[in-house]
């Protein structure tokens, strides 16, 4: 009777895709209670247990751990192994490739291999706490309630990051007793808006017994606070409205054993209602908590800044300075969610005149055609903006004049489509003869700068250490780095930011004008994160520069500006990724290359020539991720996603 039990288990954890031996499930149950039982003998044992919980989370901030950056057409390496992986991973920019697989899926976080995390066993995790925490005698009510909220929420949270990657999946509840039958382990996937009822559901629960603040910063920066919870239900709900899983008739064939569609076939304004209604209670919690959108104020008023320069930094500093107003929640290495640090070496050039430093890799690039999205500096899409010269952008040379100085170095030959674009260009991005402010000198008239032609500093000169395009993230390094002579290199960590304000007000105006079309409302809160990256008001922008000066009155023009308002506000951050699968536009952009300048050229005639790096291929089936074809032999009962 006890090996039918102990297979019972196993066939439970396989059919799920948990990546644990039969081995490691016995050192718990159902022999070894003990064990969980010293798991949960006093405060300290059990704190062990809820951190357990917690190091589940992805790692943000992880090329390797992270689909959303790698795996987008923003970032780019050089695929599939020029690089030694303790530096870059590249294996889940095979999702951007079009290599996503279904007998060894890429990021299988069903499972927990290719990268990815076993969220199933996580989610089993939760519910043994859930199960036991009672047994800690030295613990108080208080305390109890908080660290039940917190692992309602991180519950919550893995079934809505399975639901992003699945669609529909299994729903736990709570775990299944030892004497389970052989059918009721073959569980079933379960339509979308259950899921996602589910999920609001727990969130729901835990809100009122998280704390608003934490009680003590210094230990438990990361953990899940009231305006945590608020916000991520924000985005479920949003993500839960968006035409993915709203109304969805592509999907109208896609059923359970019942013939039950998995995805509902009638849109619902009702559910951007929800929305509207969660991001509003979320900004409201935050504005009394005092989370604000960042601006940069220098600790150090050695030399003066140029406005140009402050507003590059409000951008930057949004993301790198540390616990910010603007993060609402940030990873943290004491949760195992990540912090920014080896990112950083991989995100940053070589300078001039600091030149090479071997603990900078230099080689996570940034995709040209990305690039296009920034706005022109009238505020408008470059290809819009009657002044700007885009049929030449890529062909045509300028030298920077004393007006670019604070963006391109004076005097230095580059692509004209370096030039007159919006402050969040330069302050997201390094290129050939970019203006990079930090890393050594926070002298705004004598910064360092990037050569990324051939035989210069930051050039192609290794066989691993370069930008594939001639772009770099310059986002993601914090201005405090230094690095010189000797391999030196001084990195300042940051936390990941996992959910910021800004991020919110704009998930509030998309859901707005879902409903209501273009509002003073929905205009105020885009203009707020506008207005910070030094750029005029939508209408206005829009009625004086743009070739469609009615694009903002309309709800489909004005759904139009806040995608790519969000796309260039948030770059780098993991979200496009998501993004653009939620609004269904994934198809447009990648199927168009990935490309860069021939970076193996050392004059500015050869090397401002455009090259297709990478082909993209993204078809319908890729919306979802594959179940592996282990666990579809194992389960009967689950149905594998569409056209894979």
């Amino acid at each position: 009777m006890r090996n039918i039990v102990i297979g019972l288990w196993c066939l439970l954890f396989i059919s799920l895709g948990i990546a644990t031996s039969c081995k490691r499930f016995l050192d718990i149950v159902p022999d070894n209670v003990a064990t969980i039982d010293y798991a949960f003998r006093n405060r300290l044992e059990a704190e062990k247990y809820l951190f357990t919980c917690y190091n589940y989370l992805p790692n943000y901030a992880s090329v390797s751990g992270n689909p959303g950056l790698l795996g987008s057409d923003e970032l780019v390496t050089n695929y599939p192994n020029a690089f030694n992986f303790s530096d870059i991973d590249p294996t889940l920019m095979a999702i951007l490739l079009g290599l996503q697989n279904k007998v060894n899926p890429v990021a299988d976080y069903w499972r927990g291999t290719g990268n990815g995390k076993p969220y199933f066993q996580a989610i089993r995790e939760c519910n043994v706490f859930f199960e036991n925490v009672d047994k800690v005698v030295d613990l108080s009510e208080s305390e109890k309630k908080r660290w039940i909220a917190e692992v309602k929420f991180l519950k919550a949270y893995y079934h809505y990051w399975l639901m992003r990657m699945y669609g529909p999946i299994p729903v736990i509840r709570e775990n299944l007793p030892v004497g389970a039958s052989i059918e009721e382990v073959r569980v079933f996937r379960e339509p979308i808006d259950t899921v996602v009822n589910y999920i609001v559901g727990l969130i729901d629960e835990a809100t009122p017994d998280l704390p608003d603040v934490l009680f003590n910063e210094g230990m438990e920066l990361g953990r899940i606070t009231q305006a945590v919870a608020l916000a991520v239900k924000a985005e479920v709900l949003v993500t839960a409205a968006s035409p993915l899983f709203n109304g969805n008739m592509d999907y109208a064939y896609f059923v359970n054993e019942k013939g039950e569609p998995f995805f509902n076939q009638d849109y619902s304004e009702e559910k951007w209602n929800k929305a509207i209604a969660a991001c509003k209670t979320a900004i409201d919690l935050c504005h009394r908590l005092g989370h604000t959108l960042y601006y940069y104020v220098p600790r150090v008023a050695t030399f003066d800044l140029s406005d140009s320069t402050l507003v590059k930094m409000n951008i930057r500093g949004s993301i790198t300075d540390r616990w910010n107003a603007e993060t609402i929640w940030g990873g943290s290495n004491a949760m195992a969610s990540s912090a920014g640090t080896g990112i950083q070496g991989n995100a940053q050039a070589y300078l001039n005149p600091v030149g090479v430093n071997t603990t900078v890799k230099q080689n996570l690039a940034v995709n040209l055609a990305f690039t296009d999205l920034f706005y022109s500096n009238n505020g408008v899409p470059i290809n819009e903006d009657r002044d700007y010269d885009y049929s030449n952008r890529y062909t045509a040379l300028r030298e920077a004049g004393p007006e670019d100085r604070y963006y391109i170095r004076q005097g230095y030959t580059t692509a004209l489509v370096n030039f007159d674009r919006e402050p969040r260009f330069y302050a997201t991005l390094g290129f050939d003869g970019a203006i990079w402010y930090g890393s050594g000198t926070l002298d705004d008239n004598n910064p360092y700068w990037v050569e990324a032609k051939l035989g210069q500093v930051a050039g192609n000169g290794t066989t691993t250490n370069f930008s594939v395009t001639g772009y770099w993230p310059k986002k993601l390094v914090h201005f405090n780095n230094t690095y010189g002579g000797n391999n030196v290199w001084t990195g300042e960590a940051y936390p990941w930011p996992i959910l910021r304000l800004a991020e919110l007000y704009l998930y509030y105006a998309e859901a707005l004008n879902e409903v209501h079309g273009p509002t003073t409302e929905v205009y105020d809160y885009i203009d707020q994160v506008r207005e910070r990256a030094g750029l005029g008001g939508v209408l206005a922008s829009w009625q004086t520069y743009s070739t469609a000066p009615s694009k903002p009155t309309t709800k489909e023009g004005l759904r139009e500006i806040i995608q790519q308002e969000r796309m260039i506000e948030i770059a780098f951050e993991g979200k496009r990724f998501w993004d653009i699968r939620r609004w269904k536009t994934a198809a447009q952009h990648l199927n168009r290359p990935v490309t860069g300048w021939q970076i193996t050229q050392s004059n500015a005639t050869n090397y401002y020539n455009l090259r297709m790096i990478y082909p993209l291929t993204f078809t319908r089936r890729d919306y979802l991720w594959p179940i592996s074809e282990s666990n579809m032999v194992e389960n009967p009962n689950l149905v594998q996603n569409p056209e894979w």
